[in-house]
């Protein structure tokens, strides 16, 4: 069966995710002479219905990294609304600079799940959703000019008919990665949620639109009275700063990263 579709799907809290996924879907399109569709799976209702493929697609999927695996909120979503039926797919990680741990192999691991015929992988590299001093500007020129290529690599492999099974390094049962504060020792913040500096606050309602999890009320966005999974959306799409975090265990976390994690690091990728 010949290839008809190339598809670009991806949860993308901050948009790194996003532009890295679409700029390898649109080379491949563009290499194969095939036309690209895109899904987002971010926010709620764009998870709500089941994405259905076949042996005719190629879907680039992509996810960023959550303390070293797929985001566990989204998981199950992940699992439950992708459906492969033997398409071809290509896994794609984002990390903020210090690692991908085991989310590339995870995310390998599901898509085979859920019916799809994992055949190249890659795990890039994008500004930490946490602070700009990690990754700045990335994924920038030379990380979309190393996806364009990896593209293209893709594309011969293709056209050879050679689309076998790609194996991908880490475990994806393996556990959460424990953050550590500035000390070294374990730090907990699952319960932080984002604050509001209303001296700023227009109550425009965009930090809720932007939440993935609908954690945000709408009518008064100074409450999140659903569960945060700290991915920083509404505090990156809130044009006015006024949101932020004030945990001190999640910013003793930010200022060790900012201390350990400076030294750029490589993307890589799987064929």
């Amino acid at each position: 069966m010949e290839l008809k579709t190339i598809w670009a799907v991806y949860y993308s809290a901050t948009g790194t995710t996003a532009k890295m996924v679409r700029t390898v879907a649109e080379a491949l399109a563009e290499r194969l002479n095939l036309p690209l569709e895109e899904r987002s799976f971010t926010r709620p209702g764009e998870r709500a219905e089941v994405l259905r493929f076949s042996k005719e697609d190629l879907v680039v999927v992509g996810s960023p990294t959550y303390a070293g695996r797929l985001p566990n909120k989204i998981l199950p979503d992940f699992q439950e609304k992708l459906r492969g039926n033997g398409a071809l797919a290509v896994p794609i990680v984002l990390f903020g600079n210090r690692s991908y741990d085991n989310s590339l192999a995870e995310l390998r691991s599901v898509l085979e799940a859920d019916g799809f015929c994992p055949m190249a992988a890659g795990a890039f590299v994008g500004r930490h959703a946490f602070t700009d001093e990690l990754a700045f500007g990335r994924p920038g020129w030379s990380d979309l000019s190393e996806a364009k290529d990896f593209a293209g690599r893709i594309a011969e492999k293709v056209r050879a008919g050679a689309a076998g099974p790609v194996r991908v390094p880490g475990d994806p049962t393996a556990p959460y990665y424990v953050p550590k504060g500035v000390d070294g020792e374990p730090v907990k913040f699952l319960r932080a949620k984002p604050k509001t500096d209303f001296a700023r606050c227009s109550r425009c309602g965009a930090c809720a639109r932007a939440c993935p999890m609908g954690a945000i009320d709408p009518q008064n966005v100074a409450e999140v009275p659903g569960t945060c999974i700290k991915c920083q959306s509404c505090v990156r799409k809130c044009t006015r700063g006024a949101k932020y975090f004030d945990d001190p265990a999640f910013l003793s976390h930010v200022a060790m990263l900012e201390k350990n994690f400076q030294e750029p690091r490589e993307n890589q990728v799987f064929l």
